[in-house]
């Protein structure tokens, strides 16, 4: 949960302060399986995903340092969190294997109907 502003008229009544609740996925990619039949340890990814979650959540971005400037859209969240999850992934958080990883892609689920992807590659 976040609560943010979106500057430009395209964004209608989002351009005032309002909250977002979000669920997140994470999707890890790679090529070839590690040794155990792998892409990635899924616990240490699932306690990893939610330290990145939790550096952004139940904060107003707009008194954020960090996003200054920013149009905190979902689009941009989702970078946000595929580049944090991919600088833990190749420091070795996610375990050795992770350090394979191709790429890894980030939604954001507004609601069953709005959502957003960002995909990056490794």
């Amino acid at each position: 949960m976040i609560a943010h502003s979106l500057r430009g008229e395209v964004f209608g009544p989002a351009q005032k302060v309002h909250g977002a609740t979000y669920v997140v996925d994470a999707t890890f990619r790679r090529a070839t399986l590690d040794a155990d039949g792998i892409v990635v340890d899924i616990g240490r990814a699932s306690e990893v995903l939610g330290e990145v979650v939790g550096e952004l959540g139940y904060r107003n971005l707009d008194d954020e340092p960090e996003f200054a400037g920013t149009n905190t859209t979902t689009e941009a969240l989702a970078r946000v969190v595929a580049d944090r999850l991919a600088d833990r992934a190749l420091a070795g958080a996610l375990g050795d294997g992770a350090r394979e990883l191709d790429g890894l892609v980030v939604t954001l689920h507004e609601s069953h109907v709005a959502w957003a992807s960002y995909e990056r590659a490794l």
